[in-house]
């Protein structure tokens, strides 16, 4: 099955969540930035919550950016998101190893300590900027430090990526959970009771459960109702046309040192590590086009 995301609403519009199923687009990004299995956990994760967060934007050129700088061996991870599903992202070590803690992959440890920051373009003058602290490095706990303080909104994330024995995705997805301010006591005690007796993200995963089987556990004796569903992928728009003019971008002394060389330049795309080649003729015809 391809992967989706579902929306949903609980308690009387009281709760809001998403839930997504993102095997293959994390399976996507594996292949492309050949990342180790800690990597491949690491960047799924935070592929995973990027395209759920990007599907509650609202227009249709809105985007939103997750980037956490961080001081282990990962060095750092990039996400990008829009509101139709559509993702892409990149780890700066894709070939971090780490031995494993308690038996699962050490996201965490790969991560170190760190910051989270969400920029949100809006198609505002200023796009919204959020910054917290990373609390454990797994990404999910630290988004879920991240909307209670920078946007105020008490929340409950889920985040999990499985792997096989030959290191390819067995499976990946999440939910995200998030409380209206009108929720009553009762509703916020349920949910909290849920949430302490679920299984991991994994585990349900791993038992079969699509998006709504998720929420269905999460949000169990709370009324959901499913409000709509769309496809996400892993998906880059770099082209050559784009490539092309970053490099008339970079200015005449540049691109004419790299005529000097006499050789054809390769440049890759961070998100998707697809390779755009240039020989020294078209370089000259992108000469002409600088204007600096």
């Amino acid at each position: 099955m391809s992967d989706y995301i579902v929306r949903a609403t609980a308690a009387n519009t009281q709760i809001r969540a998403f839930a997504a199923s993102t095997t293959e687009l994390v399976e996507e990004a594996r292949k492309r930035h050949q990342t180790s299995p800690v990597a491949t956990a690491a960047l799924g994760r935070l592929l995973t919550a990027g395209v759920m967060m990007g599907s509650m934007m609202k227009n249709d050129s809105d985007v939103l950016t997750l980037q956490i700088q961080c001081g282990g061996e990962i060095g750092g991870m990039t996400v990008t998101a829009d509101s139709h599903g559509d993702v892409k992202g990149y780890v700066n070590n894709p070939d971090v190893m780490l031995p494993p803690k308690n038996g699962k992959l050490d996201v965490g440890g790969a991560l170190g300590p760190g910051f989270l920051n969400v920029i949100k373009d809006m198609g505002l003058k200023e796009p919204y900027s959020g910054q917290t602290m990373l609390q454990t490095g797994e990404i999910a706990e630290d988004l879920t430090y991240y909307f209670a303080t920078s946007e105020q909104v008490p929340s409950s994330v889920g985040l999990g990526v499985l792997m096989e024995k030959d290191n390819t995705v067995r499976c990946a997805g999440g939910f995200i959970v998030q409380v209206m301010p009108f929720v009553d006591d009762e509703v916020l005690d349920k949910l909290e009771a849920n949430i302490q007796k679920i299984q991991s993200v994994t585990a349900m995963l791993d038992n079969g459960h699509t998006p709504e089987e998720m929420l269905n556990q999460v949000l169990e004796g709370l009324d959901v109702e499913i409000t709509d569903t769309l496809p996400a992928k892993f998906n880059c728009n770099c082209s050559k046309d784009r490539i092309e003019k970053a490099i008339i971008s970079i200015g005449k002394k540049e691109i004419q040192a790299m005529i000097d060389d006499d050789k054809p330049i390769e440049v890759k795309c961070h998100f998707c590590n697809t390779a755009y080649k240039f020989e020294v003729e078209e370089l000259k015809k992108l000469l002409k086009k600088a204007t600096r």
